[in-house]
């Protein structure tokens, strides 16, 4: 059993299920800042998935993780073809959730000189082209495209100029408000999903972090056709079959994990695979994990980024969630007991 070798050598090569913790970068780190409001109104509608004021900045913080290594800004270019990526939740132009956080910040200022004045303080070179209509156009327009791809090398990585002038905007403590303002805008989205997908609850912390990161990472939850046909499927699963078909969904994505196009996941997928099946064998995935997992499986086989790209990548982040045990970007959290 190849699993069950990986999984010795695991604990002879890392003691404990030690943590391999990258580097973290030199930036402003996502926290709860004093000056930044949370609209009353939100607040009470966020309280009915269990997130008050520390409970929202922790999630944000959590999101910030895998997306940005914990800061507001960490800028990136066009490696994953959508030309820029930015801010805690790495909001971007090829998908169209850049344009909006930038039309908010520009929308803070009353007058129009103020907002070319601290636009021109913070991004003196790149300004007047990351808020020209062309970029703020869904999608970008083909001169800024052309005009953004100028300032990238080949291999998609910004110049440190324009790093430089998108980190110091979206590090600036108008643009935390905004970040924060669009990141509250998603957990409305969230909770909505959260009522959809489980109407009769509970809502508990682990269902909360899983919406939040699918709706982060792919736009979207499952639809309900496809959540009701996966439940009726589960709810006729004989009992024999139970663990051989999650067993199943591991292999599908350690198989995925060694294909020639996956990317981000070489750290971390023979890691995950005999980590997960080590579960399994100590009976620790509960009823709740175990739907939670087949969503997950349902939702990350779609993710369409690059033709795919991304789909081991997307599953290990949700699996890491709901099963408190897994390695993402080499960071490994959780142990698998003894059986």
């Amino acid at each position: 059993m190849r699993w069950l070798l990986a999984f010795l050598t695991l604990f002879v090569a890392i003691p404990a299920f030690a943590q391999a913790v990258p580097e973290s970068p030199v930036c402003r780190r996502v926290a709860d800042v004093a000056t930044v409001r949370i609209d009353p109104d939100a607040a009470l509608r966020l309280a009915d998935i269990g997130l008050d004021r520390a409970g929202i900045f922790a999630r944000m913080v959590e999101t910030s993780i895998p997306e940005t290594m914990g800061c507001w800004a960490m800028p990136a270019g066009n490696f994953d073809s959508q030309l820029i990526s930015v801010g805690m939740a790495q909001w971007n132009f090829g998908t169209g959730s850049l344009q909006p956080v930038l039309t908010a910040w520009r929308g803070q200022f009353r007058h129009k000189r103020d907002f070319k004045r601290a636009r021109d303080a913070l991004a003196p070179s790149y300004g007047k082209l990351l808020f020209s209509k062309d970029c703020l156009a869904v999608p970008v327009a083909d001169k800024c495209r052309a005009a953004i791809l100028a300032a990238e090398d080949e291999k998609g990585r910004l110049t440190p100029v324009l790093a430089a002038e998108l980190t110091a905007l979206f590090e600036s403590d108008a643009m935390l408000q905004v970040q924060t303002d669009t990141y509250i805008a998603l957990l409305d989205k969230v909770r909505l999903d959260l009522l959809r997908v489980f109407p009769a609850g509970p809502m508990t912390l682990r269902k909360v972090r899983w919406a939040i990161d699918t709706r982060v990472q792919q736009g979207f939850l499952p639809g309900d056709e496809d959540i009701a046909r996966l439940r009726a499927k589960l709810a006729a699963m004989p009992e024999a079959e139970r663990w051989p078909r999650l067993r199943a969904i591991f292999d599908w994505y350690g198989a995925l994990a060694r294909t020639i196009d996956q990317d981000g996941i070489s750290r971390d997928a023979a890691w995950n695979v005999a980590a997960w099946n080590c579960l399994i064998d100590a009976g620790r995935v509960d009823a709740e994990q175990y739907e939670l997992m087949s969503l997950t499986f349902l939702r990350s086989r779609t993710a369409i980024g690059n033709s795919g790209r991304w789909q081991a990548l997307a599953f290990e982040r949700r699996a890491k969630i709901v099963l408190g045990v897994g390695s993402v970007s080499g960071v490994r959290d959780g142990a698998c007991p003894a059986a």
